[in-house]
């Protein structure tokens, strides 16, 4: 079954307006989620950006933010993966990959061969094409 990684700018996109190209594209991958079609990885590090982002930059109620994250881990489909492997986000991280965060985003595409990573990240989907991982056209 194929499993979609998500990176934070594709969680905040459907959670908010900001967007609303990307919001379109992210519900879909929700849709196919919520179906069993398809398997959601979210990595703990971006459900903590996603938290910090909604809280501290669009200044939404914690309790709101809380509720949002529950109704999302609860969804079926839906995986928290907590393990890192950091021998591997080390050998993208900080040469290849700048950033920690997509650095351990990066890892779980080479952990988990079958995915497909999500994100909205110019930038990260370049990068990501570079190293030979494989990421939502979109």
């Amino acid at each position: 079954m194929k499993k979609y990684i998500l990176d934070a700018n594709a969680l905040i996109s459907y959670v908010t307006d900001r967007n609303p190209d990307q919001q379109k594209k992210i519900a879909k991958i929700f849709q196919e989620v919520l179906r069993l079609k398809r398997v959601i990885l979210c990595p703990q590090n971006v459900l903590t950006e996603f938290i910090y982002v909604l809280d501290k930059v669009y200044d939404i109620p914690k309790n709101d933010i809380q509720v949002m994250v529950i109704d999302f881990l609860a969804m079926p489909g839906v995986e928290l993966v907590h393990e890192i492997d950091f021998p591997t986000v080390f050998k993208f991280w900080p040469e290849a990959i700048s950033d920690f965060g997509d650095a351990v985003v990066a890892s779980l595409g080479v952990l988990y061969k079958e995915s497909v990573i999500v994100t909205f990240d110019l930038k990260f989907i370049h990068t990501l094409k570079k190293i030979g991982l494989p990421v939502e056209k979109h």
